[in-house]
């Protein structure tokens, strides 16, 4: 077993300022400007190569506009799917997005919006920018799910592997350790020293790390229009799917049909299929993809 270390979830702490209080900088949102920061220089160097039909203009603005669909999307997609009873009882929790509480497929939605928007806007084939995109989002991916691991939320089931991570409380950090604590009473666990899988690292590597490999080596040739973009739902769909069967559900949702299939699931399905039909077409189909120029003699 791994033992998991304590780890202040927030880095840095200015201030305080006035009656504002302290600025605090987490770990959490330090990822999210890790994961923007790495998609807008790979989308640079993708629009840089010979024949990109982009420009580095376009991958600032459609970076922006993919930013701001995800907090959103996301914010909104965790109260709706996972944390709606919070929010009745606290409206204004809404607003504290540092705090955690993000839903990839609300985030997904969210973004799917606001690109389709600039898509409009540069007249541009929504599937195209779609198609640019996908391979970006997979470092930000694994950078939130490290950001998850640091604040000690999102834990797998209990396990005796051997790369498992023991989490006690009596060590961590408080805002860890009270995120043991109440696992812990999930479980029924006494003392409260557990033995869990990391989920949260799962998800970064597959959903991260494994699907960006995926997707910038497929991406790095001409693909007919919508194959980027429905290998993309195909292989998150499935990771996502997997890893659900060691991940812990959100307490307020648990189980939601035969005692084993998540919320994380549910959402996961239609992105399975999704792809899979957005495969079929495009290989059906073979319409050349707008993000490269038709080179004329």
């Amino acid at each position: 077993m791994i033992a998991y270390p304590s780890i202040d979830p927030i880095l840095v702490t200015l201030g305080p300022f006035g009656p504002v209080g302290p600025f605090m900088v987490r770990w959490y949102g330090l990822m999210y400007v890790i994961g923007f920061g790495v998609g807008w220089w790979l989308g640079r160097r993708r629009a840089s190569q010979q024949g990109s039909s982009w420009t580095a203009t376009d991958v600032d603005d459609v970076i922006f506009f993919a930013a701001l669909g995800v907090i959103v999307g996301g914010r909104v997609g965790w109260v709706l799917f996972y944390g709606f009873t919070e929010f009745m009882r606290d409206p204004v929790m809404l607003f504290r997005i540092w705090e955690g509480g993000m839903s990839f497929h609300g985030g997904l939605l969210g973004a799917l919006a606001s690109v389709a928007i600039f898509a409009r806007r540069r007249q541009r084939s929504v599937a195209d920018v779609f198609d640019f995109l996908a391979p970006l989002p997979g470092p930000g991916l694994l950078a939130g799910r490290v950001g998850n691991f640091i604040n000690g939320e999102l834990w797998g089931k209990p396990t005796d592997l051997p790369w498992g991570f023991t989490v006690d409380p009596a060590v961590l950090h408080p805002a860890q350790a009270a995120e043991a604590h109440h696992l812990c009473e999930r479980f029924r666990v006494d003392p409260c020293v557990l033995h869990v899988h990391a989920s949260q690292l799962y998800e970064g590597l597959l959903e991260g790390l494994v699907l960006f490999v995926i997707l910038w080596v497929f991406t790095a040739k001409p693909r007919p229009r919508l194959a980027p973009s429905g290998l993309f739902l195909l292989f998150y769909g499935l990771f996502r799917f997997a890893v659900e069967f060691v991940r812990v559900p959100d307490e307020n949702r648990g189980y939601l049909l035969l005692d084993w299939v998540t919320m994380g699931q549910i959402l996961s399905t239609p992105m399975i299929l999704g792809g899979i039909v957005l495969l079929a077409i495009a290989y059906s189909r073979r319409q050349p993809s707008g993000n490269l120029q038709i080179q004329t003699s």
